[in-house]
């Protein structure tokens, strides 16, 4: 299967890296701190902003010291090990010749570009991806928008900041939220089963993770093909 772009459209924790250590780590210090730690184990955590889950554990009075607390907790988890890139991420990247880039005009080629888009605040999503050395040019977080995945919000504010029609954006999620967002955009959806299993997966495409895919870029855009 080939799949044919200008944008591509990355979620950055379970797709790009791996911060489920970091996270389980300080969501249970959070919530034993909060002293909400029965309430806490029936909380889907992956793919939704940390204001969401804030909100519906905590009164409205308490979520803004509470969503700064995990934010604080989360960031200064970062150096102790808790985030490292997953599988095909740093090759994959690599094969795009520059952090927001495009093929060569002079040859009439078609502009192709990435963003980051999570649903971590920019603070997070900037100290995760420091630490692994990904620098993307363009990032939509928490902080950008105003509904969070599976609303498509975030991946049409992507794509509008990257001039790039959605219907010729792919996006790239492992989280049922994340790729149910990027639908709602109409945009092509592929997803890794680096968190959930492939049943519970509703994509154009389902793959292992970054490393089954190579990016070519073409004249008329970037084509993304599955590994024999």
């Amino acid at each position: 299967m080939k799949i044919r772009a200008q944008a591509l459209l990355f979620d950055n924790d379970g797709t790009l890296v791996s911060s489920l250590d970091s996270v389980d780590r300080c969501w249970a210090r959070w919530a034993e701190e909060y002293g909400i730690t029965e309430e806490f184990g029936r909380v889907e955590l992956h793919g939704r902003p940390a204001v969401e889950i804030v909100a519906e554990l905590l009164p409205a009075d308490v979520v803004p010291e509470a969503l700064a607390r995990i934010e604080t907790l989360e960031v200064e988890d970062v150096p102790n090990g808790g985030v490292h890139l997953l599988p095909g991420t740093k090759e994959f990247l690599d094969s795009l010749p520059s952090p927001n880039f495009s093929a060569s005009l002079e040859a009439g080629g078609t502009p192709i570009r990435w963003a980051v888009v999570t649903s971590a605040t920019r603070r997070l999503a900037e100290a995760r991806l420091d630490a692994v050395g990904i620098l993307p040019k363009t990032m939509v977080t928490a902080d950008d928008i105003k509904r969070g995945k599976p609303d498509p919000e975030p991946y049409l504010l992507a794509a509008r900041e990257l001039g790039v029609d959605p219907a010729r954006c792919v996006v790239f999620e492992d989280a049922p939220a994340g790729l149910a967002a990027g639908r709602a955009a109409g945009m092509t959806t592929v997803a890794l089963t680096t968190t959930h299993r492939p049943h519970e997966l509703d994509a154009d495409l389902v793959v292992p993770d970054l490393s089954a895919l190579s990016a070519l870029v073409t004249d008329g855009g970037v084509e993304i093909s599955v590994h024999a």
